[in-house]
């Protein structure tokens, strides 16, 4: 009886996939894709259907998905699409099950013997072809870079590159030509990374552009510094844009081999949902300490670079409302952002963490992590905000993102 019951239990549903509302007219449903891409499998699940994926929860069985299927269809021959779904759903490795766990394994071996880092999105979130992105870049680009202007590093988007073409611009005609040799700090958002952890690589980033060289003396560095707090060869760097936004450009400025230490920034969420600094935590305090003792010794020789957005509202992040450019809920969440950028702007972290933690993150930063990394790391920064924008990002969600510069207080 026990192996039969278990038997009969369906596999849970992975609780990180992309969930949307389907984009083809002739098929209504929901939308599945896998954001780590262990699989790139994209389903839709007809409306029907969607009302038992519910009972893919790791504890209700096969004969429970069979009553709701009688119940909202009155057929008894469902065995073939409980079959049909179960399979469908486990080969794109959509269920935790054996399936997932070897499309995983292979996935993650395969980053780690890796010599280089893959660019993810050439070909699909910029072009492929090298004349054909250096043109484009080059488009939004001051035609005469700045002279020399002290600054310390800058903030720019990593959201789709056109939307934020012009924030783009502004944060990277902010970089003179002196900076070319050296070496580029850069603090990106990691969206599927674990809490309280930050993802480091030995690895160059490849684009059509060029091949980086990675400091890993200074990469070797933090992972002693951090301990507990780093994933090395975290296999989101695979699957992460936020820091190969930022490779093209400082590629298309500085050269192909520009120098480069990639770092993926981990929610700190304990702090927003628990209260108390993220340095609270051990480990993210031993790393945030390692940070700042490289930023003190290598001043002169590093400039950062942080890739991140700030506010995401509507519908595809689970607001009760649909977020639109220009009304009036949208134009409140601009003011709410420019408040958190004014503790930016006066190098206040611990105000701009106090501002992060009100409502639980209502706003929902993606980068409030790497801004804060930053912040901590280099306390004389003092920002000044470029350029704001907001963008659509489907018809009832938004995403806010701006343009900023850092400066050493005097």
């Amino acid at each position: 009886m026990y192996d039969w019951c278990m038997a009969d239990t369906l596999p849970r549903l992975r609780m990180d996939l992309d969930l949307m509302p389907s984009p083809v007219p002739d098929r209504p449903g929901l939308l599945m894709r896998d954001p780590y891409h262990y699989s790139e499998a994209a389903l839709i699940v007809p409306p029907l259907l969607v009302q038992c994926l519910h009972l893919f929860d790791g504890q209700s069985s096969e004969t429970d998905l069979r009553a709701q299927l009688l119940e909202l269809t009155g057929d008894l021959r469902v065995g073939e699409i409980i079959a049909g779904l179960r399979k469908s759903l486990s080969d794109a490795g959509f269920l935790d099950d054996e399936t997932y766990a070897s499309l995983k394994g292979r996935c993650h071996e395969a980053f780690s013997a890796a010599s280089i880092r893959e660019p993810l999105l050439a070909g699909e979130g910029y072009p492929g072809v090298r004349d054909e992105l250096a043109a484009m870049l080059a488009g939004w680009l001051p035609k005469e870079p700045p002279t020399s202007n002290g600054l310390v590093g800058i903030a720019a988007p990593h959201a789709s590159l056109e939307p934020a073409a012009t924030c783009y611009g502004d944060a990277y005609g902010s970089l003179a030509a002196d900076l070319r040799d050296r070496t580029f700090i850069i603090l990106g958002t990691s969206h599927y990374g674990e809490p309280e952890r930050f993802g480091l690589t030995r690895k160059s980033f490849v684009t059509p552009l060029g091949q980086t060289r990675t400091n890993t003396a200074l990469v070797d560095e933090l992972e002693k510094a951090g301990g507990g707090a780093v994933k090395m060869e975290d296999y989101c760097h695979a699957v992460e844009h936020s820091i190969e936004f930022q490779v093209l450009f400082l590629q298309q400025l500085f050269g192909g081999d520009v120098r480069i230490v990639p770092v993926l920034c981990g929610p700190f969420a304990h702090s927003i949902y628990e209260g108390g600094k993220p340095e609270d935590d051990d480990n993210v305090r031993r790393f945030l300490g390692g940070l700042g003792e490289i930023a003190a010794r290598e001043a002169a020789r590093l400039f950062w670079v942080l890739g991140i957005d700030m506010a995401h509202m509507g519908r595809r992040y689970g607001d009760p409302f649909e977020a639109q450019m220009g009304e009036p809920a949208m134009e409140e969440v601009a003011e709410a952002d420019r408040r958190r950028i004014g503790h930016l702007e006066s190098g206040d972290a611990r105000g701009f963490w106090s501002a992060v933690q009100e409502n639980r993150d209502s706003l929902k930063w993606c980068g409030s992590s790497p801004l804060y990394t930053f912040l901590s790391a280099v306390p004389q920064a003092r920002g000044k905000l470029l350029r704001y924008g907001q963008w659509n990002i489907d018809d009832a969600s938004a995403v806010t993102f701006g343009a900023m510069e850092f400066r050493g207080r005097s």
